[in-house]
């Protein structure tokens, strides 16, 4: 996508080169100006009768619940612009852009980009430099940001869906601890991913995120507004500079921080609802199973896929009716495991340059492409790649019948 030139910047930008901004002035700022949505009055939950859909809230949310849920996706939907904050770069100007597929809060074929430098086996994300994480549009072109040639590393990260991330933000801590093999099965041992938690101020484990870089859903939308859209916010205030270069910054950056300002009668912002947007999303539906897909779930065992990409947890006790001891058919462990060759050379916080998050497998029908950088058009492809902690069961999927493959296809396109 080119990258968007939005004209009021590009104004400025030719006063300042006349005027006294070209003398080293910086720019004035001005508040940020984000109109609210009007709030939706307490709604009905979907018909419970109903068959789930993707898109669809968590089953017994109360009205109000369901009113902050679609406060929510409007935030989400909603494309951002300058004049509330967006930029001066940025990689996409709405939630919704790269979370689109097949429902509001699902996948998307959009990569972005990561890079940094690995010297001797230590990895620098070239912080000074912008990196890791590049943003591939700007508010005036004079910000473009590009890999430097100082990275030897360069990755593509892939838009990873939504669907019933409240539930998997739910599982205790130590519900994920004892996925840790103490003993080794099939090589696979794994760690968890430990997080200084914006939102809290907690270490807490990692569960979002290809690295598990996010462990609350709160910092995971502010994470997001900041480093997808450019917009700062309470938990990050601090704007990227296009390339680190701090003057380009100061010249471009005109809108006062934070941008996503507060509301004072309820101390919420525009991150505060996209997180209870994500909090109510139902998990994706699961389908019946044929007679090839029952048979599929054998082999699913058999080929020790279960053995990271784990089936079954559970919620604790939660103030929130839809979310207290529920079960989570997620199919992953949610640890980080060195995945060798397929691992993505970027290190980020405890996760190492080869780690990566198990990724749960639920609604992987409608999630395509996969893998973290979506290379693999189909499943059977994704299986073929896995590598490191992930080799055992891949082989053992390779002297599959190719009977045995539909079935196990069968059954992944159910879950």
């Amino acid at each position: 996508m080119k990258a968007i030139r939005l004209t009021t910047y590009l104004t400025f930008a030719a006063a300042w080169s006349f005027g006294g901004y070209a003398m080293g002035q910086q720019p004035p700022k001005h508040p940020s100006h984000r109109p609210p949505h009007p709030p939706h009055a307490p709604t009905a939950p979907p018909n419970a009768m109903k068959p789930p859909q993707f898109g669809d809230a968590l089953p017994g949310l109360t009205k109000a619940q369901m009113a902050a849920f679609l406060d929510g996706k409007d935030d989400f939907e909603s494309p951002e612009n300058e004049a509330g904050g967006l930029g001066p770069i940025f990689n996409r100007n709405s939630c919704v852009t790269c979370h689109s597929a097949p429902a509001t809060g699902g996948a998307g074929p959009i990569n972005v980009t990561r890079f940094g430098r690995t010297t001797n086996g230590v990895f620098d994300p070239l912080a000074s430099l912008g990196g890791s994480l590049q943003q591939e549009m700007e508010i005036n072109s004079v910000l473009h940001e590009v890999v430097p040639p100082e990275a030897n590393v360069v990755a593509h990260r892939n838009s990873t869906p939504l669907f019933g991330l409240g539930l998997i933000e739910a599982i205790p801590d130590d519900e994920i601890l004892r996925n840790v093999k103490r003993t080794p099965l099939d090589g696979a041992i794994g760690k968890v991913s430990k997080v200084a938690d914006a939102a809290t101020g907690k270490t807490l484990i990692g569960r979002f995120g290809w690295k598990a870089q996010q462990a609350t859903l709160l910092s995971f939308a502010g994470d997001a507004y900041l480093n997808e859209m450019g917009i700062t916010s309470r938990l990050f205030p601090v704007e990227n500079a296009p390339n680190g270069n701090q003057q380009l910054l100061a010249q471009y950056d005109t809108v006062v921080d934070p941008e996503d300002v507060v509301d004072p009668a309820t101390g919420r912002g525009d991150i505060d609802r996209v997180a209870d947007f994500m909090r109510y999303l139902g998990a994706p539906p699961r389908l019946p199973l044929t007679s090839s897909a029952a048979m599929g779930r054998n082999v699913f065992q058999n080929t020790g896929c279960a053995v990271c990409h784990v089936p079954l947890m559970m919620t604790g006790p939660n103030k929130i009716l839809a979310l207290d001891r529920q079960e989570v058919w997620l199919f992953s462990d949610l640890l980080l495991h060195d995945m060798g060759t397929l691992g993505d050379g970027i290190a980020q916080g405890t996760a190492d340059v080869r780690d990566i998050k198990t990724a749960p497998l639920w609604g992987l029908r409608a999630s395509a492409p996969y893998l973290h950088d979506g290379r693999a058009a189909t499943i059977d492809e994704a299986i073929k790649a896995h590598d490191g902690e992930g080799k055992v069961a891949k082989d053992r999927y390779l002297k599959l019948t190719k009977q045995q493959v539909q079935q196990l296809i069968d059954f992944l396109n159910s879950i």
